[in-house]
């Protein structure tokens, strides 16, 4: 009989050629378990997602309350369905008065498309910017803004009319122009390795889209839901977006997106043509429960004011000659190696130790840390002690 790990190479299709191949039979709070009581400490949380931490109690409890009323009822928007309405009126309520119309979607990639229907729809242009860098999700369109030639040459022909801009580059701003449909950035660059907007930035980059009518979208896919010590990350920058999109964080485990505007710029999406934007499980009423409980946790906790010193904890403790310097943004931090030679079997022997993290897709001499917001103090401790070991493990001198 074959195993696990056999059927998984043999039918399931594989991204890479060298997949963790770690089995978990369940997880709870910040730790994964193997069928064998292999215990691994979870420092990258499903990158992204699990911010109030693997089966959270209380979203556990929203699943269960909402699987005894009902599932999939119709495509979204045409039914209304309580969990849908309470989530969209939640959210609103975290954000500034002008973002009050949510559109609920699958993931991060959806709503990334979703945003750029959006504002093609809405500006009547085509041009659309991005940034050097940039990562928004691997559907075509999303496809198109990635700023890694590496990844997009193998998929061209891609969306056409996608101009490229350099992240904190002042001059760059001018080539926004009153034909720009929408320039779309990270609040804080993930993939890119954790790299912040400079001061002053985002202002003027919003100085910039009012002047020629461009609209903004924040990508807050991976900073958002308290990641980086607010809830929304973008509120740090003094600045605000015409569209923001979120997911990951925001389902406490279960997927779910939205992209969220006004909503007279929503609106557009109403008629010609008429249905402008469809999904038929976006907004699952299951997904919906676990992020308003998600949500709700966040608001009622002091998680998010905990992630400055939880993130402090981090620095001080993660101090090694080969560590070269650590950025962050909250609990989204990137701890910079020389190299992927020198990091890679550094994460692969923190696997071993029981802590799991990762690499940056266009930074790959930075290892990956973004816990979930639930760790503890003695959990930080741990997971610092262990990957300091694992570095002196593999290069003892």
């Amino acid at each position: 009989m074959l195993s696990q790990r056999q059927l998984f190479l043999q039918h399931q299709a594989q991204t890479t050629d060298f997949p963790l191949l770690l089995e978990v039979e369940r997880a709870e709070g910040i730790y994964m378990y193997g069928p064998n009581g292999e215990r691994y400490l979870d420092l990258i949380s499903g990158i992204g997602v699990s911010n109030v931490g693997h089966r959270h109690p209380e979203v556990i409890a929203a699943i269960q309350n909402q699987l005894e009323k009902y599932l999939h009822l119709m495509v979204y928007g045409e039914i209304v369905q309580g969990p849908q309405v309470q989530l969209a009126t939640q959210l609103a309520t975290t954000l500034p008065a002008q973002l009050n119309n949510v559109y609920l979607v699958n993931s991060g990639s959806e709503a990334v498309e979703g945003a750029l229907k959006l504002a093609k729809r809405f500006t009547g242009r085509t041009e659309l910017i991005s940034y050097s860098n940039a990562y928004h999700g691997s559907t075509h369109g999303s496809l198109s803004l990635n700023g890694s030639e590496i990844f997009k040459n193998a998929f061209r022909p891609l969306l056409p009319d996608v101009r490229q801009i350099r992240h904190n580059y002042l001059p760059d701003l001018e080539k926004i122009t009153p034909r720009t449909a929408a320039v779309i950035i990270e609040t804080v660059q993930g993939e890119a390795g954790v790299r912040l907007p400079e001061p002053g930035y985002l202002p003027a980059l919003r100085a910039r889209c009012n002047q020629t009518g461009t609209l903004l979208i924040l990508d807050e896919i991976q900073a958002g839901f308290g990641r980086t010590g607010t809830f929304w990350a973008f509120e740090q920058f003094g600045m605000e977006p015409d569209i923001l999109v979120c997911a990951k964080g925001m389902g406490g485990g279960m997927p779910i997106g939205a992209f969220i505007a006004s909503q007279e710029i929503m609106g557009s999406l109403k008629n010609s043509p008429l249905l402008g934007h469809i999904t038929t499980f976006g907004g699952h009423p299951v997904s919906c429960a676990a992020s308003l409980a998600t949500l709700n946790i966040l608001r009622h906790s002091n998680f998010i004011q905990q992630v400055p010193a939880k993130a402090k904890l981090f620095q001080q403790l993660l101090v090694h000659p080969l560590i070269k310097n650590i950025r962050h943004c909250g609990l989204l931090m990137a701890a910079e190696f020389e190299s992927f030679a020198v990091l890679k079997p550094v994460i692969d022997q923190a696997i071993k130790n029981g802590v799991l993290t990762d690499w940056f897709l266009f930074c790959d001499n930075a290892m990956r840390l973004a816990p979930p917001l639930t760790i503890t103090e003695n959990e930080i401790k741990e997971a610092c002690a262990i990957i300091l070991k694992s570095i002196n493990e593999v290069f003892p001198s």
